[in-house]
């Protein structure tokens, strides 16, 4: 407690003031009862305090209780992580067995001699495309067809074979020094249809190509690209 003078001469007057601070009582929390207040209701003597003590602090069965846990931790030890979700799994997913399919697929269009040198392009006068080589190089259809004409000649194309591819598209195989087909053949892309050479009216070994589009010449390279 302290004390405070205060005195005013104008109107001699004196005013005492004092001041007292006070605790607060200690309020506890009526919802959460403290440690000492569940432990004093359960050891005045109650029915339900009596049994609680008598249950957990048993000698025996605490010790039971530890033996338990013991048992229970072992036991959890020895069982591998997973295990459980393993056999789950296993029992319920059926093997698969995976197919790959391997799709060939082949060009419907090649060229007709190997290797490819171009020696004249399609022009207006030259309706066709002439591919160097050697006399005796294999000559092969540009596509799977038919040998509709075969042609022995000492002018013009000389030695030629003609093959319609249907659709009424056909190739015209010029200047050949042999022939290895028949007219009316099935021919396919692996067949080879004659031998390069200079017959006809031709200057040095070449293979002179024509493709017929509807009975239109047409340029070769653009199917053959």
């Amino acid at each position: 407690m302290r004390k405070f003078n205060l005195e005013l001469p104008k109107y001699r007057l004196a005013m005492h003031f004092r001041l007292i601070k006070r605790r607060k009582p200690l309020v506890e929390d009526p919802i959460l009862p403290t440690v000492k207040t569940v432990n004093k209701k359960y050891r005045k003597g109650s029915f339900l305090g009596r049994y609680f003590r008598h249950i957990f602090e048993h000698k025996s069965l605490k010790r039971v209780l530890a033996a338990n846990f013991a048992i229970i931790a072992v036991t959890g030890s020895l069982i591998p992580q997973g295990a459980s979700v393993l056999a789950q799994e296993s029992a319920e997913t059926e093997p698969v067995i995976e197919t790959q399919v391997t799709l060939k697929t082949e060009k419907s269009v090649q060229y007709p001699v190997m290797p490819v040198k171009i020696t004249q392009r399609f022009a207006f006068f030259h309706p066709g495309v002439d591919f160097d080589g050697l006399t005796g190089d294999p000559v092969k259809s540009i596509k799977t067809g038919r040998v509709s004409a075969i042609s022995y000649s000492k002018f013009a194309y000389g030695n030629s074979i003609l093959v319609d591819h249907g659709n009424s598209l056909i190739s015209l195989y010029a200047h050949l020094s042999k022939i290895g087909v028949e007219e009316g053949q099935e021919v396919t892309m692996d067949t080879e249809l004659g031998k390069m050479g200079a017959t006809g009216r031709a200057f040095g070994d070449h293979l002179h190509l024509e493709v017929y589009d509807h009975g239109r010449a047409i340029n070769p390279l653009t199917i053959l690209r």
